[in-house]
């Protein structure tokens, strides 16, 4: 590898990377800031506005995943249809569930309908970054990123800081939202005389969605649990450790962002090179965290919590493990493999069986719970990559593409640009 690809390979690592945290600051810095200018009510129902369009969200992920994979093995592959088709959906769904949100969730059915706009714009958004993500124009990924964050929660924050209240908040977060699909349009546009006979197909975008829908749930199932199982101060506590297992968990995500159109080509390298990165990074943060727990417990929660830090070892190993299983699972998905999410699924019931009716419910138990489901999640992943021959040229056109090696696209210039 030469210096001015290292070089390369650096800077468009870093641009995502502060791309990533500057989208999880704006995501955290609308309920600190709801819960300053809402009423309690208000605020709940902020919350729940916000965990919805979470969970719609996510084919939107699984679109820019798909979108990706397929622009890395055949340049220039159309996702317009299938991209607006997702958007499409995801924005139907909301409206769907509208009078179910009203009535259980007592949402206002203005505010679940604007929430049906603005997810559509999110979602529609996972096109271009694909196509971008695809290309390896990485810089122009990270900015893509970036306006896909201001877009998501620009709006809702002057809304909030205004005083606008919750129906005003999400109009204003709509608005702004609709702004995102132009301007992604116009950043992702394809360089001049590339184009492809080969499309995105609704199985892809499902296969890559149901993968980060089952990576989402396996990673976040011990919280859920914990709230149900614990006491409240346990589950404050426990609450407060998750932090350091998001951390280590979303720390090096960047890796698979970076690596997967080589992954979609069959390059065994870049999966060894991902899976050394995320490894070297998670061991880090397993030692910084048995160095100093209490201080991580502190910065997460406070001090009222600096007492649990001799756990901040076991919670970073958790992160840390599911780090691992989103590089090998985004590979699977990358392969064309079937049902890559079927492992995570299958430990996800078991760890609800074990939490519920094994052990006890206490603090410790439900931590090692947790690892112990990410540890088994990670091994059975493991098993299934190497049945399914991932990371190699053969399995990378599973899905019944016939793309040719001889067709898949040049390193990217050095200036990232288009």
């Amino acid at each position: 590898m030469t210096t001015s690809t290292r070089r390369r390979i650096g800077v468009s690592g870093a641009a995502v990377a502060v791309a990533g945290a500057a989208a999880n600051a704006l995501g955290y810095l609308v309920p600190v800031l709801g819960a300053r200018q809402l009423s309690p009510g208000d605020l709940g129902a902020l919350a729940t506005v916000l965990a919805i369009a979470a969970i719609a969200g996510v084919p939107g992920v699984g679109l820019q995943i798909a979108v990706a994979i397929q622009r890395a093995r055949a340049p220039g592959a159309a996702s317009g249809r299938i991209g607006w088709l997702t958007a499409a959906g995801c924005a139907g769904a909301v409206v769907v569930l509208t009078p179910v949100s009203s009535a259980l969730l007592d949402l206002p059915p203005a505010v679940t309908l604007l929430l049906a706009v603005h997810t559509g714009a999110v979602v529609a958004a996972g096109r271009w970054l694909g196509e971008l993500q695809g290309d390896e124009r990485f810089l122009r990924l990270a900015l893509g990123m970036a306006v896909l964050a201001a877009g998501r929660y620009g709006g809702l924050i002057v809304g909030l800081l205004l005083g606008a209240g919750l129906s005003g908040s999400v109009l204003a977060g709509t608005a702004v939202a609709l702004l995102v699909p132009p301007v992604l349009a116009h950043l992702a546009r394809s360089p001049a005389g590339v184009a492809g006979g080969h499309r995105v197909t609704a199985r892809q975008v499902l296969t890559a969605g149901s993968a980060t829908l089952a990576m989402l749930v396996v990673s976040y199932a011990d919280l859920i649990l914990a709230r149900h199982l614990l006491p409240a101060d346990a589950s404050g506590g426990y609450a407060v450790g998750t932090v350091l297992t998001k951390g280590a968990l979303w720390a090096p995500q960047v890796v698979t962002v970076l690596a997967l159109p080589r992954l979609a080509q069959g390059d065994r390298r870049a999966l060894t090179t991902a899976v050394g990165l995320v490894t070297g990074c998670g061991a880090v943060l397993v030692a910084a965290s048995a160095l100093a727990g209490g201080l991580a417990f502190r910065l997460a929660g406070g001090a009222d919590y600096v007492g649990l830090g001799r756990h901040a070892p076991v919670f970073a190993v958790t992160g840390a493990l599911y780090a691992l299983v989103f590089v090998l699972v985004n590979a699977k998905v990358a392969a064309g493999t079937r049902w890559p999410s079927a492992p995570l699924w299958a430990v996800t019931v078991g760890l609800v069986v074990v939490a519920e009716w094994v052990v006890p419910h206490t603090f410790t138990a439900m931590m090692w719970c947790a690892a112990g489901t990410a540890a088994v999640a990670l091994a059975s992943t493991v098993l299934a990559t190497r049945r399914g021959g991932v990371g190699t040229a053969s399995g990378a056109n599973r899905d019944g593409s016939s793309v040719a090696r001889a067709t898949r696209r040049p390193p990217a210039p050095p200036t990232g640009g288009p």
